[in-house]
């Protein structure tokens, strides 16, 4: 499977993952020409698509929903409590709703020849969830907006090949940086965010043989740089009880303002 950010930040998500017969856009959170630009570097248009995943509502995820479905009829996955949502967003404006398909949170489902798996998230939000992939022997996942992990999220996530994991802020800088107090908690608080230290020490426990690539994701413009996240991630690595360090495996930043590599595991 190849992996690829189209964009991932506080300000737009949108990534790219596919099989040679299936591709997938996970959220649309940037501009329908931002993912056009990155489709192409795929050799891609979205008439390639196979279908959009939603993993929630928020505006960072689906703000170019409407315009990029109004010029292609891609059928979108999402939870129910998200197309809800989502039929409420009047910024969107007029798209055919017939596109979007309610999954369930732990269902699984196929696209093509891609098996989709979508995980139960914790974060301020309808109805969010992660999503996981599998092509034959290999699998990769998308799992950011994620306040908390627990034994549910680590069992989902056993055994991949390569992850889009969530490294959001760094916590001295968030905690003395500009954003009101209520803001500060909600991004600290079981329904926010990862920290970069915590997004370490996530990923240390799902680290695995098959692992061939980790893309650090959603990093916020505001509180975090990705070389406190990259440094940060590493050193949990190193400080985990397993038998890997933080070179043993490329990891690489998922940028807020241009696509990134492909990557395939």
């Amino acid at each position: 499977m190849r992996m690829k950010s189209i964009a991932s930040g506080s300000s737009g998500n949108s990534i790219y993952v596919g099989s040679d017969s299936a591709h997938l856009l996970i959220d649309t959170g940037v501009s329908k020409k931002r993912i056009e630009e990155g489709l192409k570097e795929l050799g891609l248009t979205g008439n390639d698509l196979s279908g959009i995943l939603l993993t929630h509502e928020h505006s960072d995820h689906v703000q170019g929903l409407g315009v990029f479905l109004r010029k292609y009829q891609i059928p979108v996955y999402a939870t129910q409590g998200t197309i809800d949502a989502v039929c409420r967003m009047k910024n969107l404006g007029v798209f055919d709703t017939s596109l979007l398909t309610p999954i369930s949170n732990e269902e699984r489902f196929t696209i093509g020849d891609i098996g989709v798996l979508a995980i139960k998230t914790s974060h301020d939000a309808a109805d969010p969830v992660a999503y996981r992939f599998e092509s034959g022997d290999v699998s990769t996942a998308v799992v950011t907006d994620l306040g908390e992990y627990n034994d549910y999220i680590i069992d989902s996530l056993k055994g991949l090949s390569g992850v889009f994991i969530e490294a959001n802020h760094d916590v001295r800088m968030l905690e003395t940086g500009p954003y009101p107090y209520e803001l500060k908690q909600r991004i600290l608080g079981r329904k926010g965010h990862l920290s970069n230290e915590a997004s370490g020490r996530l990923l240390s426990v799902l680290l695995n043989d098959k692992m061939k690539h980790v893309f650090l994701s959603h990093l916020s413009h505001e509180n975090n740089m990705p070389e406190l996240a990259y440094e940060a991630v590493r050193l949990e690595i190193e400080m985990s009880d397993n038998e890997y360090h933080g070179d043993d495996f490329p990891i690489d930043i998922a940028y807020r303002d241009r696509p990134g590599m492909t990557v395939e595991v």
